[in-house]
């Protein structure tokens, strides 16, 4: 069975910036994943809410390269407007941005793994898988 990631936005920045915080070399972990994900055969999806996210970050032709490195991967999943609105609901049941709540939402309902290291998914862990990068190398 091919594995299924659906990565945070963060998690691209720490990839494409080779980003690193104090302690830890967050894009080396996030350039691994990649790497296995790919000799795994793996797929990577997103949608349109990632697009938007980078694009608060980055040019549009960025994103383009970016997704052109590894389009064997990347497959887009559309949001429908049932998920829109179940993201308003935990949005608000749980206190995290509705962004949160439609990513975790999208990685649930095409069986993806939600890669990320922000906190709120915590609150989604009942629904979804979530993983940080270097717990999946």
């Amino acid at each position: 069975m091919i594995e299924k990631y659906y990565i945070d936005a963060a998690i691209w920045r720490d990839l494409h910036e080779n980003r690193s915080d104090r302690f830890r070399p967050l894009g080396d972990w996030a350039f691994e994943l990649f790497k296995k994900i790919r000799k795994d055969k793996g797929k990577i999806l997103y949608s349109n809410l990632i697009v938007d996210e980078l694009s608060i970050a980055y040019e549009k032709e960025t994103i383009k390269n970016l997704f052109d490195d590894i389009s064997e991967l990347l497959e887009k999943v559309e949001i429908k407007k049932g998920q829109v609105m179940e993201a308003k609901k935990l949005s608000k049941k749980f206190k995290i941005p509705f962004g949160d709540a439609l990513h975790g939402i999208l990685a649930r309902d095409n069986n993806a793994i939600m890669v990320t290291r922000d906190h709120h998914f915590e609150e989604l862990q009942d629904m979804i898988n979530v993983k940080k990068p270097e717990e999946l190398i």
